[in-house]
């Protein structure tokens, strides 16, 4: 019987993250199937601990900013050709690309060119609302669903002319990380002016990110001199923790350097604000709950070209999301340490400033939440595709 046939599921997953989700759906569709899921394809440690043996390090997909792409390119192709013919050949129920989609969407149009019958789903929408728009159109040939984690997206891809999209809700408004922090900041907290102020600092977690250390050290010198006492708490990850150690040893307040995750989200509780390189970040910061100044410093291809390709009004998550400008965001030459000094101290005190990131914040919450968890939803729209090719 179909019923008993096990379901085999081609991923494409090179991110930690999307590994995550990747993970995620395959349990959601053993629970709800009651079939054991045959796995083939790319991903991590959290989809190997499932049963896939991935072709390849899913590291090797995972690249950071432009130049990083251009200088992997003859590898990335042939990688890319490797990925489709196996899965082509392997004749999968069903093809999930997660996120990369400079890789996995490449992949994806192979696989449609060679085998036309897989269905596929792409998980994480392509920021298809942010620059080059017409990537939505170009998708509909050869994918069938996006599976959407930020709830503007679904109606972004139908205006313009991409695939059918399903908001299924982001993992970080269940995690239970965030969850602590934010019934941290819900309550009452000190805000005297002469309080020892606990300040977020968090740079970035890639290498090529690292960059914006010097600024923020000069902001927090800048705090500093202008009478305020710092606690510095700077989370980062295990693999780039000694190059923000060797960063930091000038800095006039040495920063608490946390790799832990739990002691990471403990912090997150903590703070009275953060000062970001804009990324994910914001996302998990404003569902905890903590005001925020951001800003970032472009790969100098990446600044050449997005130049001429970005069509959205902010590149922070929670503007877009509570389509408000909630969060200062500065770029380039206009990291300015003095500037991000005063818009931070502007967020230590029972300001206007800080109560409109928070009620923006609140309403962000609202606005992503789903009724059921996003490994069912997305499950759920995995297994329509199958039905629907089965039927035809």
């Amino acid at each position: 019987m179909v019923a008993d046939k096990p379901l085999k599921l081609a991923i494409v997953a090179g991110e930690e993250s999307g590994d995550l989700l990747g993970a995620d759906i395959v349990r959601a569709l053993e629970r709800t199937t009651g079939r054991k899921v045959q796995l083939v394809g790319i991903g991590g440690r959290h989809l190997q601990q499932l049963g896939l043996t991935p072709l390849f390090d899913g590291g090797e997909i995972a690249l950071m900013g432009f130049s990083a792409v251009l200088r992997d390119l003859p590898r990335l192709m042939r990688r890319i050709s490797q990925t489709a013919a196996m899965i082509a050949a392997e004749r999968p129920d069903c093809l999930v690309t997660i996120d990369s989609p400079d890789f996995s969407l490449r992949v994806a149009k192979k696989v449609r060119a060679a085998a036309p019958a897989i269905p596929i789903v792409h998980y994480v929408c392509p920021s298809v609302w942010a620059w080059r728009p017409g990537r939505a159109v170009a998708m509909k040939p050869y994918v069938d669903h996006i599976l959407c984690i930020l709830p503007f997206e679904v109606k972004a891809l139908a205006r313009l002319g991409g695939p059918p999209g399903t908001y299924v809700g982001h993992r970080l408004t269940q995690d239970p990380g965030v969850l602590g922090a934010a019934k941290a900041q819900s309550q009452p907290r000190d805000l005297a002016d002469d309080r020892v102020k606990t300040v977020l600092v968090l740079p970035g977690s890639r290498r090529g990110e690292v960059r914006l250390i010097e600024p923020f050290g000069k902001a927090m010198s800048a705090l500093r001199q202008r009478g305020h006492r710092l606690r510095l708490l700077l989370p980062t990850v295990p693999h780039v923790a000694e190059l923000v150690k060797a960063s930091v040893a000038s800095w006039d307040d040495k920063p608490e350097i946390i790799t832990e995750p739990e002691r990471k989200w403990q912090a997150f509780g903590k703070a009275d604000a953060a000062l970001i390189a804009s990324g994910t970040v914001s996302l998990e910061l404003a569902l905890a709950g903590v005001p925020m100044v951001s800003c970032y410093k472009l790969d100098p291809i990446a600044r050449q070209l997005l130049q001429h390709l970005v069509t959205t009004w902010s590149a922070l998550l929670p503007n877009l999301i509570s389509d408000r400008a909630l969060v200062p965001e500065f770029y380039d030459q206009y990291v300015r340490p003095e500037n991000l000094a005063r818009q931070l101290e502007a967020l230590f005190a029972d300001t206007g400033m800080r109560a409109w990131q928070k009620a923006g914040f609140a309403e962000i919450a609202r606005r992503m939440a789903t009724d059921r968890p996003s490994g069912e939803i997305a499950a759920e729209v995995v297994m329509g595709c199958i039905k629907r090719v089965n039927r035809e």
